[in-house]
């Protein structure tokens, strides 16, 4: 969606509505191609005071994910407000504004930034997952291996071979 950042600053009524929905696409984010599920929902306000430009909106839509320890897909909601603040006076002392030099804002490219600074950095499917075996490689959070688990620093591990060839 793209607001006429004139029409708000020298308008009657300094603000305007913000409720739409759009498809965002795929995207890559450290690695892993997030996949959006169904819309995206933006609904919010944009008003001037003065030459600031302040976007308050609320954001929703579902993201598909892959869990970085059992790597399974997952959904992850996103429900999140923000605020923004926009100028086109290159001279503003407001230091939170973002300086604009088009006459138009492009409030989705806006929306995905937000969605996009959001995302945790390690994305679990749930808080107790339990990953993948790291000898077979089953997910641990629907079977159970009988692997061989010896919790062993691999940093001694050339150290093990001493004490295992040692004559009596």
């Amino acid at each position: 969606m793209k607001v006429q950042i004139s029409d708000i600053i020298s308008g009657r009524d300094r603000s305007k509505k913000i409720n739409y929905t759009f498809e965002m696409p795929k995207f890559d984010f450290e690695g892993d191609i997030i996949k959006p599920i169904g819309p995206c929902e933006v609904v919010g306000v944009i008003f001037s005071d003065s030459d600031i430009l302040i976007l308050n909106a609320k954001i929703k839509t579902n993201l598909e994910m892959i869990c970085s320890r059992c790597l399974d897909t997952f959904i992850y909601p996103i429900d999140i407000d923000i605020e923004e603040r926009f100028t086109t006076n290159s001279d503003s002392k407001d230091d939170e504004a973002i300086v604009v030099m088009d006459d138009v804002l492009d409030i989705t490219e806006i929306v995905e930034t937000s969605i996009i600074s959001t995302l945790p950095i390690k994305r679990v499917c749930k808080d107790d997952c339990k990953g993948l075996c790291q000898e077979c490689g089953c997910n641990l959070n629907y079977e159970t291996c009988s692997c061989h688990k010896e919790d062993v620093d691999i940093r001694f591990e050339a150290l093990r071979g001493l004490f295992d060839n040692k004559e009596v």
